[in-house]
């Protein structure tokens, strides 16, 4: 399948992923196809800065080197990169716009699931706004300030709302050809020219 690049440079590219494609390798040999071993055969000295879950789609930055990717790394960390999701529930809060902070963690008896845990859990914040509505779902705007394994699945099932296609969170009946998460926005400033990136890869849902 041939890779969609939104943007190269001599420092990182950024590709469109397609849901069910894996960010990184899996254990055993049948989860070995992914995002970044794609990418290296086209651009060997390729790596990884940050990872989306498998069945959610795309923008995804990828360093040109490990200078580089210390540099992303670092941009991520400190929490200086905007990034931006859409998701789409079956139903929502009537606000319009708000805040969840349930602190996450690991659900060691489950894995890979996440839960929220008030004693044990850390911090866990996203901003959300309704884009849309309609009679039989919402869509939402999500901005996660911090980078949770799951977090955006976790917290809209926290408010009762589960991702639609969601196969590890939502109870939903109605089987969905897909999960509908989609990264869609980064913002940052790049690392070498300072210049103020904005990387966008359109929603098909």
């Amino acid at each position: 399948m041939a890779i969609k690049i939104i943007y190269q440079d001599e420092y990182f590219v950024a590709v469109s992923k397609p849901q069910g494609l894996l960010s990184v390798p899996g254990i055993g040999p049948d989860k070995q196809d992914c995002m970044i071993s794609r990418l290296s055969a086209v651009i060997h000295d390729a790596k990884v800065v940050h990872r989306l879950d498998c069945y959610t789609s795309g923008i995804m930055l990828f360093a040109i080197g490990k200078e580089m990717q210390r540099a992303l790394n670092r941009i991520f960390h400190d929490r200086k990169i905007d990034k931006e999701y859409i998701a789409v529930v079956r139903q929502w809060l009537d606000e319009n716009n708000g805040v969840i902070k349930f602190p996450m963690r690991c659900d060691i008896d489950d894995r890979p699931r996440q839960i929220v845990d008030y004693e044990h859990g850390k911090a866990a914040v996203t901003y959300w706004q309704v884009m849309n509505r309609d009679k039989d779902s919402v869509k939402l705007l999500l901005k996660p300030e911090t980078g949770r394994t799951h977090q955006l699945r976790v917290h809209c099932k926290a408010m009762g709302y589960p991702i639609i296609g969601d196969g590890l969170y939502s109870d939903d009946e109605v089987k969905q050809p897909r999960m509908l998460l989609h990264a869609d926005n980064l913002l940052f400033n790049h690392p070498v020219t300072q210049k103020k990136m904005h990387l966008f890869d359109s929603c098909e849902f």
